[in-house]
This record gives structure tokens, C-alpha cells and sequence, in this order.
């Protein structure tokens, strides 16, 4: 299970501290002793904020009891692995994820391949990815695809085995202009979701019930005319999410201009307010520890 420190401190902008309420989550990112963590490479949604690099749109990293999946590769993801500290090997990568095909999510899978094989020397690891990241027009190069052990076409009610005790499952095709899925994974100690990106349905609040919550948040608001066609989800659909779902930590992510303009960390105080639950807006670099 996600451990919990509970104490009252005063309220504080440091990225150590989420805030609540109720609770106030503490984590340390330069604890390197920790081994499940989730190390955010960026945390920039959308194309004007991942063209400008608003926000680094690197992706996310998954270290699950000693085994290292990273999510969504976007632009400059490698460039993060080698610039963080501690660094992010890649060759210690054992699987790649894409939820969908969008620049912002897949366009540096192919050099992260070449990264986690050592240039296609060493073969290993899978690949997990929607058909249509494969097939017509393709993100993932030919080349590539021999430098893995395995490529797995995810679907829709999706469960894949990662190692004895760790697994993953992509339960619901998202609302989305591209086949997109969302992320549950399992462990022994605790589960996480990651709710990429979709326009708002109610099937998602059946399936994502994570002890820690990942929601790609890329609009602060959206008026109805703007709903009728935007794929991605605000902050009013973030709380409903969270009301009824009730993780033990919910993680912001994948912000757009409105949401930057609107400044994530407040929203995530107030919206942690709001609800009494922990919520905290994730940043570039942010190392969140599971245990």
C-alpha cells in the first residue's frame, strides 16, 4: 500500500509538499534509496505548451518493484532520462508503453528503443502500443521494431503480465481523435491509474479506482460549445472524477495553456480543498515515491 504521513505544516509552495485540508502528503524526491517511485519526465499537454516547451513533455517513468516502464515518450525524452539527477538510464528500461500515437506521447519512442537496446546491440524489452501506432502511417519505425524481445497490441479489456507480481491492464478505450487507452497497474502493495487523455464519460468513473490517481488535465475550462468538440478533459471534470472515485493521492498531469495560465499548484490546492482529498499538481522532474 501507498504510505501516508500525516502531520499539519503550514501551508508551502515547495515540491515536497502536496497540500489538504486534511492531509498534507509528504514525499521526497531525493530519496534515490526509494524503488517504486513514478518519475514525471514533463508534464506539458497539448501543442502550443509542448511546441513552446512550456513545460517538458518527456513522459513518465515507472520503477514497479525493480521493473522500469516508461509511458508516453514525447518530445525530449531522452533529453530528460540523461539530464535528470539522479540520471534515468535507459538501458534499464525493461517495456515502453504509448496510450496513443500523438507527437506528445510517442515522438521520441523510436530513440528511446535504440536507447533501452544500446542502439539495437542488445535486444530486449516490449513494446506495448495501439494497432494503429503500428499499422497505416506508423510512429514506431521498421527498423526498431527488431531491436525488441516483443511487441503486444494493447486493446480495449486488456490485461498484460509484466513480471510475477506486476501487471498492467488497459480496461476502456478513451473519447479520443486517435485509439488512445487508459493504465491500470497492479502490485502486491498498491495499484495506480492513469487516465490519459479522453473527453469526459461516465464509463471512467468504473475503472480507474487506483490508490494513486494519474489524470492528464489539459484544459482549465472548457465553455458547451468548446465541449462539443474537444477531446481532452478540464478541472470541473477532474473533481467530479475524483469525488466519486476517491484515490489516496490524485496527480495531475499533461497541462495545457489554460491550465498553466491558471497555475496548476493553485488549482490543486483549491481543488484539494474542495473535495478534502490529496491532490497535487505534478511537475517537471517530480520524483513521487510509492513506498
Amino acid at each position: 500500500m501507498v504510505k501516508i504521513l500525516a502531520c499539519r505544516i503550514p501551508t508551502s509552495t515547495s515540491m515536497n509538499i502536496c497540500f489538504s485540508p486534511l492531509l498534507l502528503f509528504i514525499f521526497n524526491m531525493e530519496d534515490t534509496s526509494q524503488t517504486d517511485y513514478i518519475k514525471f519526465l514533463g508534464t506539458a499537454g497539448a501543442r502550443v505548451v509542448v511546441s513552446k516547451q512550456l513545460r517538458a513533455s518527456g513522459g513518465i517513468w515507472y520503477s514497479l518493484r525493480g521493473f522500469n516502464v516508461l509511458v508516453d515518450p514525447g518530445p525530449g525524452c531522452l533529453v530528460r532520462c540523461i539530464s535528470s539527477r539522479p540520471k534515468m538510464d535507459p538501458m534499464k528500461l525493461d517495456a515502453i508503453i504509448l496510450s496513443h500515437r500523438h507527437l506528445d506521447h510517442a515522438a521520441d519512442v523510436n530513440v528511446m528503443i535504440e536507447a533501452m537496446t544500446e542502439g539495437g546491440f542488445k535486444k530486449k524489452g516490449t513494446l506495448y502500443s495501439p494497432e494503429d501506432a503500428l499499422t497505416e502511417d506508423p510512429v514506431v519505425f521498421n527498423y526498431v521494431r527488431s531491436y525488441i524481445t516483443q511487441i503486444t497490441i494493447i486493446k480495449e479489456g486488456g490485461c498484460y503480465k509484466l513480471t510475477d507480481d506486476v501487471s498492467f491492464e488497459t480496461p476502456l478505450k478513451h473519447h479520443h481523435p486517435s485509439e488512445t487507452y487508459g493504465i491500470n497497474f497492479t502490485t502486491p502493495e498498491y495499484t495506480i491509474s492513469h487516465i490519459v487523455d479522453t473527453r469526459y464519460f461516465p464509463d471512467l468513473l468504473k475503472f480507474y479506482h487506483g490508490d494513486v490517481l494519474i489524470i492528464n488535465v489539459v484544459r482549465y475550462n472548457a465553455d458547451k460549445e468548446m465541449k462539443k468538440w474537444l477531446y481532452h478533459l478540464t478541472i470541473r471534470d477532474v473533481k467530479e472524477i475524483v469525488s466519486v472515485l476517491k484515490p489516496k493521492v490524485t496527480l495531475l498531469n499533461h497541462f495545457g495553456l489554460t491550465m498553466l495560465k491558471a497555475h496548476p499548484h493553485k488549482v490543486a490546492e483549491k481543488l484539494s480543498d474542495e473535495t478534502g482529498l490529496n491532490i497535487i499538481a505534478a511537475s517537471d522532474g517530480l520524483r513521487f515515491n510509492l513506498k
